[in-house]
């Protein structure tokens, strides 16, 4: 009876340290999330300093305010739950727009709002670093979740108590496609 006792004690225990676990990582994912959604809002600031300079520009430069207009729409849309999938398209779209913006640059060297522009444009590759390492935290944060809810005793917890589901991490097709080497999962 005794022994029954200790057993019942001690997988309650276990259970509660790996349902504080499971939640634990779950928050950190949100919250790592949330870091990624902090520096796009950043970025959506940078973006509407460079709006109204872009906008003087002939017609060439009005493809590129359209650009910045529906990245900041796509950053603005972002879900609060994580979601490394929805970060996809925003990317790509960033990716575009600083393309543009070189072209523009390249194409109107004698602008007087140049050294503006040039600061503004310092400023998004910043915010860009900045994404770019909150994301690697994200995915980090993402994996530790889905380790915590997938293995043993974690997912039995997970199964009877909690009931969380998998998170899907950033990832970027457009990168990957690029290299030639593809690991065999």
């Amino acid at each position: 009876m005794e022994l029954l006792l200790v057993i019942a004690i001690a997988l309650g225990v276990l259970a509660y340290v790996h349902y504080n676990k499971i939640v634990g990582a779950h928050n950190r994912a949100q919250r790592a999330w949330s870091d990624v959604l902090t520096y796009q809002r950043q970025r959506i600031k940078v973006l509407d300093m460079l709006e109204p300079q872009v906008a003087g520009f002939q017609a060439y430069e009005s493809q590129l305010l359209e650009k910045i207009v529906g990245l900041r729409s796509a950053i603005g849309s972002l879900p609060s739950a994580a979601d490394g999938d929805a970060l996809k398209s925003v990317d790509q779209g960033t990716k575009a727009l600083l393309g543009g913006l070189n072209l523009a640059f390249e194409a109107y060297p004698d602008l007087k709002s140049v050294e503006l522009l040039s600061n503004l444009m310092r400023e998004v590759a910043e915010q860009e670093g900045n994404i770019g390492g909150a994301i690697t935290l994200f995915n980090l944060n993402v994996e530790h979740f889905n380790n915590s809810i997938q293995m043993f005793p974690g997912s039995l917890v997970n199964r009877l108590v909690l009931k969380k589901s998998l998170i899907t991490p950033f990832s970027d097709s457009q990168a990957s496609a690029g290299f030639e080497y593809k690991p065999n999962f």
